[in-house]
């Protein structure tokens, strides 16, 4: 081999080395995208925080991130906050929680000292909603407090505050939220419930669904004053989306139906002193959910629309809930129905309540669209329900009287909103508008309902 043949075979090796480094170190960071962008779109999980600690860059210039996403792996406290409606944070070792201070110590860390903060309600996008909501603190700092009450199983810390009150968000913001933790960061042990802005009529409302989610007495951050000790915490409610569960996020593999299930085990109770609403004739059983007017989206035409009803062949029951509602009562109807008809509003949340394959019709006002395809339709599917769509026209909304037929508000609702759903915008299309159906073109729609439900009655009971 001459010498420029061997200067050629030299050039050739380190060329192969070169790029067998730069491959490996491309993989590498391939790799770690890839599971940071994974981790921003699943449910978080300590798995998940000990795959995703920060890298270092020693040029500076060049990293991912000017910032850790992640605290190291040694530390003991680790959080998410990539989510735009929530905060989480996980505790991964003994915890006492100081309820005087709404302050969460690590009792046995060996790694750096960390500061968290969070607000444990998923609608951090909403400042003045959070603006209710109380404040916790996360340290691995100095010791805390010693240990009073000791429990054997992890907390769960969150609030009841913001929307707390309004049935929708009851479920929306709580109770799913707390179901997805429940099935996929503690899907092994029934937790703690540590709430703040318990409120003694949320707790009695909700008292035995609360019973289904842990057997154990809840913990209120806002009046105890003794200090708890858990083997491990988490802080804050995970959110998928507007009365969703994806069941790919979870480590079990549980959906809507599933938590129908949950509701079953706590409201379908046969004790003798609730009032059974059982069918018991060859009638289809309709639910209509009512509107009072002042609250608007109410049907002004609702004997009329009972009638045409009737006429049709359901059973209708008209349901107004409220505040005061027994749940278990709620339950029993709705779980006896055949079909459910109700105005776009937070009511049709009982959705929850029905049995897969019942039909449900949400009339949809004006301006509403949207809202009414998220908030329930996409739900009631997830759920197994026989979805009807009832869009109202212009001449059934009494925003016709108020604002005229070639009004911008009444004309085109979609171009009145624009990209802000303002308080403005809210305060038309939900409060000042209520709906006088168009009867014939509704009894096209009964007629359709009322097919489903009688198989629906056939087939099942």
């Amino acid at each position: 081999m001459n010498k420029k043949d061997s200067i050629a075979a030299i050039l050739c090796v380190v060329m192969l080395v070169v790029l067998f480094v730069c491959h490996v170190n491309l993989s590498a960071n391939l790799r770690f995208n890839f599971e940071l962008i994974h981790s921003l779109t699943t449910t978080p999980g300590p798995d998940t925080f000990k795959r995703l600690a920060p890298r270092s860059n020693i040029g500076g210039r060049d990293s991912i991130h000017s910032t850790p996403l992640k605290p190291p792996p040694s530390a003991k406290i680790r959080c998410t906050r990539s989510h735009k409606y929530y905060d989480f944070c996980f505790i991964n070792g003994p915890t006492v929680v100081d309820p005087t201070t709404s302050t969460l110590f690590v009792t046995d860390s060996s790694g750096p000292t960390l500061v968290e903060k969070i607000k444990p309600y998923p609608r951090k996008h909403e400042s003045s909603t959070m603006s209710g909501v109380k404040e916790v603190t996360l340290t691995s700092g100095p010791a805390g407090p010693k240990c009073q009450v000791q429990h054997n199983a992890s907390a769960i810390v969150f609030s009841a505050g913001g929307y707390t009150g309004n049935f929708f968000h009851d479920f929306n913001d709580g109770f799913i939220p707390l179901y997805i933790i429940v099935n996929s960061i503690l899907h092994d042990q029934p937790p703690v419930l540590v709430v703040s802005r318990a409120r003694d009529w949320w707790v009695q409302r909700y008292s035995d669904l609360l019973q289904v989610f842990s057997p154990h007495p809840i913990i209120n951050l806002d009046n105890d004053t003794a200090t708890h000790c858990f083997p491990s915490a988490s802080v804050g409610l995970i959110s998928h989306g507007l009365l969703t569960i994806d069941p790919k996020l979870l480590k079990t593999p549980n959906t809507l139906p599933h938590f129908h299930t949950i509701i079953g085990k706590a409201f379908g109770q046969t004790a003798q002193h609730y009032h059974r609403q059982r069918h018991r004739n060859d009638q289809p059983r309709m639910v209509l959910i009512s509107r009072t007017v002042g609250d608007g989206r109410a049907i002004l035409n609702q004997r009329e629309a009972i009638q045409a009803a009737e006429k049709i062949g359901f059973e209708v029951i008209v349901y107004q809930p409220t505040s005061r509602t027994d749940l278990h009562v709620a339950y029993d109807l709705l779980s006896n129905s055949h079909a459910v008809v109700g105005v776009h509003g937070a009511a049709l949340t009982h959705l929850l309540f029905m049995r897969p394959g019942t039909v449900f019709m949400q009339i949809v006002p004006l301006g509403t669209k949207w809202l009414a395809k998220v908030c329930y339709e996409t739900p009631g599917r997830a759920m197994g329900l026989q979805y009807i769509d009832y869009r109202i026209t212009k001449e059934e909304s009494s925003l016709v009287e108020t604002y005229g037929k070639n009004d911008i508000v009444v004309k085109d609702p979609e171009a009145k909103m624009g990209q802000n759903w303002s308080m403005e915008i809210m305060k038309i299309y939900l409060k000042e508008q209520n709906v006088r159906l168009d009867l014939d073109r509704f009894s096209w729609f009964l007629k359709a309902a009322y097919d489903k439900a009688k198989k629906f009655m056939d087939k099942e009971g």
